[in-house]
């Protein structure tokens, strides 16, 4: 037996012509001999996780949580740097960048708001991280290269999103992402990532979206599930959980099962996202031929279609609806809401759902909502008007484990039980003093809309929220809070 690197090994490769070039050799104890070696590690663990269909998550668990208080978006806790600091991410398919409060100029406080208080809020340094390294703007996945000033200067970003003056800069880092596989052995995994350092935050994020960073889960190469396909530690694809309750999970590697249903997506090579194109609704007992195409999108909390898509949707539910409809108010953004006696059953809704590209059936298990007082009995179909854009939100998503396998381009998705979970960090019940203003969380090229969660206040049902389209002014917003508010009285 031999060491990779041995002299033995050396003769041999040189006359077999295998191996590294003759004279490039590394010399033992050199940089590139432990550089070598490191990186053939992780190739080997990585093949290994690969060829067994391993799956990762995070090292706090693959618990995923939809936090009202915090923009109704799903987050979980993971675990930065040596020694570890954990950060409560907002996970969103709809952007690409994962970034955390760093060095901050302009940072979420962390102490006196609302939601400090249910959460240990951490920012990220990096001289505290013995595994920190800053990315230089030679390096592949430094996109503002135009910013720099030296080859060698640190690598800036600067990421917009559509809610108004909502951004984050500062500076591209390496450091370990602590993972663990999901098997009975549960290994830890420690896996160098690029993430954002973000000095400077505006906007919603510096009170309720994504105060304590946000995990972009997107198809391009500086994204999480991009680099660890691309270093070998799981399969090029990831699985999200919705369930009813808000309670999800999350794998990565995970390609879903044989059984699943699949449908392609739409890649457009400047700026790939996770698109993909619907040829049919049913709503009720009716069949509306159409042809649209739609982001799948785990950051967004309800679905907007444009018109006339929107109109025909709507219009049908309205033709087959049992119920009274409520006048129309400009206060809230669901224009098709009904009363409905407490004793109602609601298998009497209409129900909906999409037949998508390729033939298969997606049903919409949760596509209105409810909102219940003492007094009266409201349910609304939770689609809301877009100017621009289809998005499939998160409410159409409720009851699936959906994949995304990028390595197949397809978008997988099966009905899905998520309550057997680890127990994670993260919290079930965030404690919620107050009603923040409105929200939105996504990547500016995207378009994406706003959504926000008032509390709970169903009955029958956990998904009650109110989505505000990101072109809401403030003024609009808190009457929109305040005429819910009513509702209660």
């Amino acid at each position: 037996m031999h060491h990779r690197f041995s002299e033995p090994v050396k003769k041999w490769s040189e006359g077999a012509g295998n191996g590294f070039p003759a004279g490039n050799w590394p010399a033992k104890g050199s940089f590139e001999y432990y550089a070598e070696l490191a990186h053939r590690d992780r190739v080997l663990r990585g093949r290994r996780l690969s060829e067994i269909d391993g799956l990762l998550t995070f090292s706090d668990g693959n618990s995923t949580v939809r936090i009202s208080s915090l923009g109704f978006l799903h987050y979980t806790t993971v675990s930065l740097g040596t020694p570890g600091k954990k950060f409560l991410v907002a996970l969103d398919t709809g952007s690409d960048l994962f970034w955390v409060p760093c060095d901050c100029s302009r940072c979420a406080p962390t102490e006196g708001t609302t939601y400090a208080s249910d959460f240990e809020l951490s920012i990220y340094n990096p001289k505290g991280s013995s595994t920190s390294r800053k990315v230089t703007c030679n390096n592949s996945l430094c996109a503002h290269r135009n910013r720099c000033l030296g080859t060698f200067s640190n690598c800036p970003y600067m990421v917009s999103y559509v809610s108004a003056e909502t951004s984050t800069s500062g500076i591209l880092v390496e450091d370990v992402l602590h993972l663990t596989t999901e098997d009975n052995r549960q290994e830890f995994v420690e896996a160098y990532v690029t993430f954002g350092c973000g000095q400077v935050q505006t906007g919603s994020f510096l009170d309720i979206a994504a105060p304590n960073g946000l995990f972009g889960l997107g198809l391009e190469k500086i994204s999480v599930p991009s680099i660890l396909s691309k270093e070998g530690f799981t399969a090029d694809s990831f699985s999200m959980c919705f369930g009813a309750d808000g309670i999800g999970r999350i794998s990565f590697g995970d390609k879903g099962s044989p059984d699943q249903e699949e449908t392609p997506f739409n890649l457009n090579a400047l700026h790939p996202t996770y698109n993909i194109t619907v040829t049919q609704v049913r709503v009720g007992t009716t069949l509306i031929d159409l042809d649209f195409t739609a982001l799948f999108d785990s950051g967004t909390s309800f679905t907007y279609l444009v018109d006339p898509i929107y109109t025909n949707v709507l219009k049908s539910f309205h033709s087959q609806a049992q119920d009274s409809r409520r006048p129309p108010d400009s206060r809230i953004p669901f224009e098709y809401c009904y009363d409905m006696s407490p004793g109602e059953n609601t298998s009497l809704i209409p129900s909906m759902s999409l037949t998508m590209k390729g033939g298969s059936q997606f049903p919409v298990y949760d596509p209105i909502i409810i909102i219940s007082s003492q007094s009266e009995l409201i349910y609304c179909m939770a689609v809301v008007r877009s100017a621009e854009l289809n998005i499939i939100g998160q409410n159409f998503m409720t009851g699936y484990r959906i994949v995304f396998d990028r390595e197949k381009l397809v978008l997988g998705w099966k009905e899905f039980e998520c309550d057997d979970i680890e127990n994670s960090s993260v919290p079930i019940r965030p404690r919620a003093t107050s009603v923040p203003p409105a929200v939105a969380v996504g990547v500016g090229n995207d378009t994406k809309k706003s959504t926000r969660d008032t509390r709970n206040f169903s009955q029958s049902r956990n998904s009650v929220a109110s989505p505000l389209f990101h072109r809401l002014t403030p003024e609009l917003t808190c009457f929109i809070l305040l005429f819910i508010l009513l509702l209660l009285l």
